[in-house]
């Protein structure tokens, strides 16, 4: 995980991502007790590159980890022996970006989505391995309900939240 995330921050460093924070089950792990997790969601707000459909383009940070010698397998980049996936972030996940948490690793700082938003692109999701995620960090975190409540309200999440609470 060292490699990995060396490797993330170069890509920040390097100027082909703006930003990132590690999301998904990864996250959750640094809030909650352990599960097996197969794979690191990575979010992250790209330079803006455009194609001429309007695309956002990675390509620069892909051809960036193929040329060190990182390869594709499936939807995933092998980086260090960790499977990951990089997520372009919408608007939700920019502002999880842009408030998550630093944390430090094995002496490698890394950016880390906090409870509360990870709880609503876990909802928002909606499978049931992210409601039981999302059951966990309600039950084994200190979240800020005041935060959390804002956050599902400002992106329409509340009424969906609610409907969780009642099962």
């Amino acid at each position: 995980m060292r490699e990995t995330l060396k490797v993330i921050n170069e890509l920040k460093d390097k100027g082909l991502i703006i930003d990132y924070a590690i999301g998904g089950g990864i996250a959750a792990l640094f809030y909650i007790e352990p599960f097996l997790t197969y794979d690191l969601d990575v979010f992250i707000i790209s330079v803006e590159r455009a194609d001429e459909k309007n695309l956002i383009l990675l390509s620069p940070m892909f051809n960036h980890l193929k040329s060190k010698g990182y390869s594709r397998k499936g939807e995933h980049i092998v980086i260090g022996g960790v499977p990951v996936q990089f997520i372009p972030a919408d608007e939700l996940e920019k502002e999880a970006v842009g408030n998550a948490k630093v944390i430090e690793y094995e002496g490698i700082k890394a950016k880390v989505i906090t409870p509360e938003y990870l709880i609503a692109i876990l909802l928002r999701a909606g499978r049931k391995k992210d409601i039981e995620k999302i059951e966990k960090l309600l039950e084994q975190t200190d979240v800020d309900r005041k935060k959390l409540e804002e956050i599902l309200n400002k992106f329409g999440l509340k009424e969906k939240f609610k409907s969780l609470k009642e099962l």
